[in-house]
């Protein structure tokens, strides 16, 4: 079983509450690059999975997830991830938080201009630029135990384009392509800021947001 593979992502934004963002590792913004060719065999990306979210504030949280819309993966030479793209569907959105009170309203206001927008942006994409063998040395401990790749690609969100770049686990076999990924990211490189003022006290919205998947895409 070959270990290789790209993407993430994408991503999923949102915020709310607790003390501080789940220990993860922190995914690198940089400006977008040049989106990778797609050579070899295509695997679909599985539409019934989803990139899930972790928001916080001082008091709580709120968490959700973004359905995957569409998707494919290219498998060079049955060995390594050669491009991919992603696309997640933003009305999609479920809040996952054990207490439900209060799920519609604020699912209502992430989706509303203050947050995503989705009326006027209903998708995210996330295009791979590079995959890249994650080699460990003292100076880049991470929580993700067992990495064995960094992912790299363009993510746009509402109208701005980042490119991020995270550990992650991939598998390639002969059938399927998986990744498992668990990476903080900061919503305002994306001018997601609403909230983002530490003097709101206890309303003060972290810009921290925790993603985390397991994605799968076959033959």
């Amino acid at each position: 079983m070959k270990k290789i593979f790209a993407l993430p992502i994408i991503a999923a934004i949102v915020f709310a509450s607790c003390n501080s963002a789940p220990k993860a590792d922190e995914a690198k913004t940089e400006d977008v690059q040049d989106v990778a060719a797609a050579e070899g065999e295509a695997y679909k990306v599985d539409t019934t999975q989803s990139v899930n979210f972790i928001g916080t504030k001082p008091v709580g949280a709120h968490s959700g997830k973004f359905l995957v819309k569409e998707g494919e993966i290219f498998v060079k030479d049955g060995t390594g991830v050669s491009g991919g793209r992603l696309v997640f569907d933003i009305n999609s959105l479920v809040i996952t938080d054990a207490d439900t009170t209060g799920t519609t309203n604020l699912k209502g206001h992430l989706l509303s201009a203050d947050f995503l927008d989705a009326e006027k942006f209903p998708t995210a994409t996330f295009e791979i630029t590079a995959v890249e063998d994650y080699v460990a040395d003292s100076t880049n401990a991470l929580v993700l135990e067992g990495a064995t790749n960094i992912i790299k690609g363009n993510l746009t969100l509402k109208d701005v384009t980042k490119n991020v770049s995270f550990p992650a686990i991939i598998n390639v076999t002969p059938t399927s392509v998986s990744a498992k990924a668990n990476f903080n990211i900061d919503r305002t490189q994306w001018n997601l800021t609403y909230g983002n003022d530490k003097s709101l006290g206890d309303k003060f919205i972290r810009p921290e947001v925790n993603i985390n998947f397991e994605i799968t895409a076959v033959k």
